[in-house]
């Protein structure tokens, strides 16, 4: 079998900088030559952009995973655990780096928040305001017993005291674990356990698609402890009020439940900050569960910070004046490292925006852009295509998105026709795109163009930032040449690397660094392609690989050809059990049209749109990248099963299609999605 992933699609579009954008950039060309002649040294660098209260005396230690004498794990040498520092013996405060010195430095009056809550209330909140409110909270924190160390979850939604109270957990040097809002009940619980948590931060309720949700039932029912082991660290239950008298009547418990308005009240609005050592740990974010049980990634202070810090300035070239957008959930990690902690650091002007983009119109963030004169836009690929079916014949007119100067995308690799219009119809045919790979374990962006000086290609999120290298290898580990495809590693390691998994170093150990432990490389976990020019195009995680026949295909490139037509808004392509071919390539399709409501649960309707476009698609794929990569099922449904960060769960269609029990399903945005297919899936065998 091939141990590369065969180069089916090209992309010959190219987009140079403009003269202007690149005469104001923050950096250019000659950055990657700097941070090549010395990465430590360049990291250094990035390093005293921020307030230490003592400076480190080593800048990096690095011990890889080796073969032990005499050890062996599934008759393989067995590895040590590998363990980075970066910034050895430096001390800072990751909340006085991204509030305190901002008002230190005569910028209280800047706006830090502009919050816009989905039934429309807003508020303003200056870093004077902030330092208050964190400084608030942090005393709160300390009155309930949270001292440096401990955990705490955090379960709520896109609102300003979610910002404020992270803050103050990493202010006193507490722990922070975020989970979205709308997970279940036990999603909650796994990781209220799993971290050992002593306090959960929840509210009383949320809005969602324009409507009051209570939740706090579902935190009580997490912290209830385990049935058979009795496990429950919680001791307090902190409660914000958010949608009050429109969800009456919550559970309470007392000496156990505390609501967040009364810890507050009469609290100083001072806090004497702490300093903590750089490899004091941040936060736990768990992995999104798109293949298995999720793992409890760490994140350190100081080289997250300083990484965080300085992508944020150089990739999103980020200014005094701009006021930035990133559209993801705080839970997530593209939030923790480009809402929270990178634009912060750096003294933005920041949006959030608590609702879904189509409460209560399909327009809501183009309305949001505009009150707000929004200059950077960062979002996911899975919104932007959503936005293509809501507005085939582009954006009404109404709109006015002139302040944009700056567009960036993030969760998965952006389909070139998706690209395209996202440059065109948001970003005027002006605003480069920032195109960004990364993931949770890598804690901040690794793969992306710098504005001003890449040239961009739709589709590809170019070569690594400066400091960084990634190469793509085959199965032996070699790199394989221009034109190929393969496994996606990075060589060496970096600051914002997640240093271990919560509880399990082995875990980290094994799913990280033993497959290419022998050449030292990270393995991403995703297949990837060079272009003859050696920009690099991101092709899935190598699970959704499909082997037909031999030839290994991209998932990725599949779904990117279909999209490229216009009937098709959103697409998701699986490999599926096959007697002759051993796999074939199941693709399910949302349909670029209105479809009414009474028809959104009717599977003949969706049977008889799938004969409409069955013949057109298959023929389209077949055109554009070759008959071999053809699905043999097509299925045009009403959505695709997503996790709240925008990924396709792509393991969950093949579950589908091949009437396997489905697996995890917790981080799923709507869990309805999965019974809906199944529908007609069995439809479609009747």
């Amino acid at each position: 079998m091939s141990a590369t992933i065969e180069n089916l699609l090209r992309e010959n579009r190219v987009y140079p900088p403009s003269a202007a954008f690149a005469a104001q950039a923050n950096v250019d060309e000659g950055e990657y030559a700097r941070a090549a002649a010395d990465p430590v040294a360049y990291w250094e660098q990035q390093a005293d952009r921020l307030v230490w209260a003592e400076r480190w005396h080593t800048a990096h230690t690095w011990k890889p995973a080796v073969p032990v004498a005499a050890g062996t794990s599934d008759g393989e040498p067995l590895l040590s655990i590998p363990v980075a520092e970066w910034f050895v013996g430096g001390r800072l405060n990751v909340a006085v780096n991204c509030v305190d010195r901002h008002v230190d430095a005569g910028r209280g009056d800047t706006v830090a928040i502009h919050f816009e809550g989905e039934p429309g209330d807003r508020e303003r909140i200056t870093y004077a305001d902030l330092q208050r409110r964190v400084a608030q909270a942090a005393n709160a924190l300390t009155a309930l017993g949270i001292v440096a160390g401990d955990r705490v979850v955090v379960y709520l939604p896109v609102i300003p005291e979610t910002i404020v109270i992270t803050l103050a957990i990493a202010r006193i040097g507490a722990i922070h674990s975020l989970v979205f809002g709308g997970f279940s009940a036990e999603a909650l619980k796994f990781r209220v356990e799993d971290t050992g948590a002593k306090l959960l931060v929840t509210s009383d309720g949320q809005f969602r698609r324009g409507r009051a949700v209570a939740v706090k039932a579902n935190a009580d029912e997490a912290v209830s402890g385990n049935a058979e082991t009795g496990v429950n660290t919680i001791e307090h239950v902190l409660v914000v009020r958010r949608t009050g008298d429109l969800t009456p009547d919550i559970p309470w418990q007392g000496g156990r439940d505390v609501w967040f308005h009364d810890a507050i009240a009469g609290v100083p609005e001072t806090h004497e900050a702490e300093f903590f050592d750089s490899e004091h740990p941040l936060f736990i974010i768990y992995t999104s569960g798109t293949t298995g049980k999720p793992k409890g990634v760490v994140h350190t202070s100081g080289g997250y910070l300083t990484q965080a810090s300085w992508s944020h300035w150089a990739a999103f070239d980020a200014k005094p004046t701009d006021v930035y957008w990133c559209t993801a959930d705080l839970a997530w990690v593209t939030a923790h490292t480009y809402v929270l902690y990178g634009p912060f650091s750096n003294g933005a002007t920041s949006v959030i925006y608590e609702g879904t983009p189509n409460t209560p119109h399909a327009g809501r963030h183009f309305e949001i852009i505009e009150r707000y004169g929004v200059t950077t836009y960062y979002t996911a690929p899975t919104l932007i295509r959503t936005f293509m079916t809501w507005f085939p014949d582009g954006l009404p007119p109404q709109f006015d998105l002139s302040t944009l100067r700056l567009l960036g995308t993030v969760g998965e690799p952006i389909n070139p026709e998706a690209w395209v219009w996202f440059h065109e119809n948001i970003g005027g045919g002006r605003a480069p795109i920032v195109d960004t790979w990364w993931q949770s374990e890598t804690g901040s962006a690794i793969i992306a163009p710098l504005p001003g000086v890449t040239a961009l290609k739709p589709g590809s999120a170019t070569r690594a930032l400066p400091g960084l290298t990634a190469k793509i290898v085959d199965e032996q580990g070699d790199e394989v040449p221009f034109g190929s495809g393969g496994y996606l590693v990075l060589d060496g390691t970096w600051p914002s690397m997640a240093r271990t998994v919560w509880g399990n170093p082995e875990r980290y150990r094994d799913s990280y660094w033993k497959k290419y432990a022998a050449q030292g490389y990270f393995f991403a976990g995703d297949g990837a392609k060079y272009d003859d020019d050696g920009y690099i195009w991101l092709l899935g995680r190598v699970d959704d690989v499909i082997n037909v026949s031999g030839h290994r295909l991209s998932t990725i490139e599949i779904e990117s050809a279909l999209v490229s037509h216009p009937l098709v808004g959103e697409a998701g392509v699986v490999g599926v059990a096959d007697a002759t071919t051993g796999e074939a390539i199941a693709a399910f399709v949302i349909a670029s049209r209105e479809v009414s409501e009474q028809h959104a649960h009717d599977p003949a309707f969706w049977a008889s749109l799938e004969a409409e476009l069955s013949a057109v698609l298959l023929a389209h794929v077949a055109h554009a990248i070759g008959p071999i990569a053809k699905p043999r099922d097509l299925i045009v449904v009403p959505d695709l099963p997503k996790t709240r960060s925008g990924k396709i769960m792509r393991r969950l269609l093949g579950d589908l299609v091949d009437g396997r029990t489905l697996g995890d399903t917790t981080s799923l945005q709507d869990d309805t999605v999965p019974a809906r297919i199944a529908a007609i899936l069995e439809a479609r065998r009747i």
